[in-house]
């Protein structure tokens, strides 16, 4: 069988690594994978489609779908997280739910950034604060050819060279939703912000038990002209991002892979929550957060109409 030639850019992640190892093979695909930093990767890609496959954030994939751009998706779901611990308020102030966040300024790192698209939602659909009425700071930009900031919507870039952290210092800023919970937040917390769901585990888990939805925020995105080449591209590239987090599962079946205490305890309580594979890659059981983000896309400007499921993956991976 004659093997098609492609590169594909990921994170580096458990999931992924048996990819960018080799250990895992590709049969009729010869891939050549490039791991890269997510703003590098998703800048390169979306400037150029540098690529021809490409892990990509979800509302800019949206974005770019609904205005024509020559790629679609496939049901591999590399990046997905729980989002109401990215959202900081300043440690001084009066904002105790998430009500108070109305007539505010918060920062985002962009309108396309699928933690601040999740976050919008939710605020919007549990709050009754829709974005409308908050004041959006923005230091990135969003990659989106054609978008412009509808009417309703009120954003300004962030000044030159200033960063987040300076601007709630300085008290420019009310709250932010960061990229990510990680080093960003270790370096404020508790002395420029707090977070506004401090029990945010809690509340995380309440929502999946209520909503179902475990939020995903990176999806794997194929150049359409890759697509008309090979009509079994897509499928094959599925199988591939599956039986690599498969091996990513069976590894860590093995608690001495890790350095936590408790690791086998955190293992065994989120598959008693989310199931034995909480990181499906299908499009049929991740219907219900695929749905919402296409009505939370819709809603908040980010397509220019409301697209359906059948039409933002490939032929072949519906199933």
């Amino acid at each position: 069988m004659t093997s098609i030639r492609l590169t594909l850019s990921c994170g580096d992640y458990d999931r992924t690594r048996p990819l960018i190892d080799g250990t895992v093979p590709t049969p009729g695909v010869d891939l050549t994978v490039i791991p890269l930093p997510s703003v590098e990767r998703h800048t390169r890609f979306v400037r150029n489609f540098e690529f021809d496959v490409c892990e990509l954030q979800i509302a800019q994939y949206l974005g770019l779908r609904s205005r024509g751009a020559p790629i679609t998706a496939i049901p591999v779901f590399p990046h997905r997280r729980f989002n109401h611990s990215c959202v900081m308020v300043r440690l001084d102030s009066d904002i105790a739910r998430p009500e108070n966040l109305r007539g505010r300024r918060i920062g985002v790192h962009a309108h396309f950034n699928p933690i601040a698209l999740w976050i919008r939602g939710v605020l919007q659909h549990e709050f009754d604060v829709p974005p409308s009425e908050i004041h959006w700071i923005a230091d990135g930009s969003e990659h989106v050819p054609g978008w412009s900031p509808p009417s309703w919507l009120r954003i300004e870039r962030a000044p030159a060279g200033r960063r987040m952290q300076d601007l709630l210092e300085t008290g420019e800023l009310d709250a932010q939703i960061l990229s990510d919970s990680g080093a960003d937040v270790s370096s404020t917390i508790n002395k420029v912000v707090r977070r506004l769901w401090p029990n945010y585990r809690e509340v995380e888990v309440d929502y999946y038990r209520r909503t179902g939805i475990f939020p995903i925020r990176h999806l794997v995105v194929v150049k359409d002209e890759v697509l008309r080449r090979d009509r079994e591209v897509a499928a094959r590239l599925v199988r591939a991002f599956e039986d690599a987090k498969q091996q990513a599962y069976r590894y860590w079946a093995d608690h001495r892979r890790s350095s936590l205490a408790w690791f086998g305890a955190e293992q065994e309580e989120e598959r008693a929550l989310l199931g034995p594979d909480p990181w499906p890659y299908s499009v049929e059981k991740n219907e219900i957060a695929l749905e919402t983000l296409l009505d939370y896309a819709v809603e908040q400007g980010l397509t220019e109409r409301r697209l359906d499921i059948k039409e933002i993956f490939a032929p072949g991976t519906l199933d």
